[in-house]
């Protein structure tokens, strides 16, 4: 018999298997990078645009008006998943770097947790490039996307700089985890719906300019950056199992990940960075 102090007493052979095969599966839950549900953490913030708030995501709520904040949004399904302290959801549709510096960082403080937020598409004129490329054809649209990266790669990394800086100082001690935007087509010959395959690879490749851009100004600011592209390999538009909207009756819908977006795209890469 192995014999155990207990406060006195002893730990039975049976009574010590179960705790050592619990010390065990907790060990494994590490080495894998299991997460609890329910987890109570600190207070969390939600800041960002139209990708953030869930727009595209369906059921919104009446509170929040225009900004379209969605219960399938992934910053709801983390907070439901972990039981923050508090959560504050503040991303807006349409928001760009200036809105969000202007109207959505009075939660922020030195005891925020957490704290997410995507912006940039919208400064970079994510919604007219691609009204243009649906409406005008190839030629415009390569146009219009050259115009959006020009102004990613030259204009954009002092906006995100202004926001960036401004959340780092509001909230000292969070874990800051930007989130960036998904490629939006599967690039297939046999697809012909809506744009060529020229505009289509134009516009994936403003994904990627974007993207790059954001991950650059968030790691100088020591965030995490959460890149989507990957996860979405093979769920854009024109693959066998759409995460992201196309053209949609709901105007404002249109080009955004879809509720599965969310819940199997955005949500695992923030639990992979938070």
């Amino acid at each position: 018999m192995v014999i155990w102090p207990n406060h006195g007493g002893i730990v039975r052979p049976a009574r010590l298997l179960h705790a050592t095969f619990s010390a065990i599966l907790l060990a494994l839950g590490v080495m894998f990078g299991a997460s609890p549900a329910s987890a109570a953490t600190g207070p969390y913030v939600a800041l960002g645009d139209s990708y953030s708030s869930g727009e595209g995501a369906g059921s919104y709520t009446s509170s929040s008006g225009s900004c379209h904040r969605s219960p399938n949004a992934y910053p709801q399904l983390w907070a439901q998943a972990n039981s923050p302290s508090s959560f504050s959801f503040v991303a807006c549709s349409g928001a760009r770097t200036q809105d969000v510096i202007s109207n959505q960082l009075g939660s922020l403080n030195s005891a925020t947790s957490l704290v997410t937020v995507s912006a940039g598409g919208n400064d970079a004129g994510f919604a007219s490039v691609m009204q243009t490329c649906v409406l005008q054809g190839t030629n415009a649209c390569l146009t219009a996307v050259n115009n959006a990266k020009s102004f990613a790669t030259n204009q954009l990394p002092a906006r995100l700089d202004s926001l960036y800086s401004q959340i780092r100082n509001r909230a000292p001690n969070s874990r800051v985890v930007v989130l960036g935007y998904p490629h939006l087509y599967k690039i297939d010959s046999t697809c012909s719906f809506e744009i060529s395959d020229q505009s289509r690879s134009a516009i994936n490749s403003a994904a990627d300019t974007i993207d790059s851009v954001i991950a650059e100004r968030a790691s100088s600011y020591g965030f995490a950056f959460g890149d989507v592209r990957g996860i979405f390999t093979n769920h854009e538009i024109c693959s066998d199992d759409w995460w992201v909207n196309s053209t949609r009756i709901a105007v404002h819908e249109s080009y955004h990940p879809n509720a599965k977006g969310h819940s199997q795209g955005y949500l695992p890469t923030l639990f992979a960075k938070d």
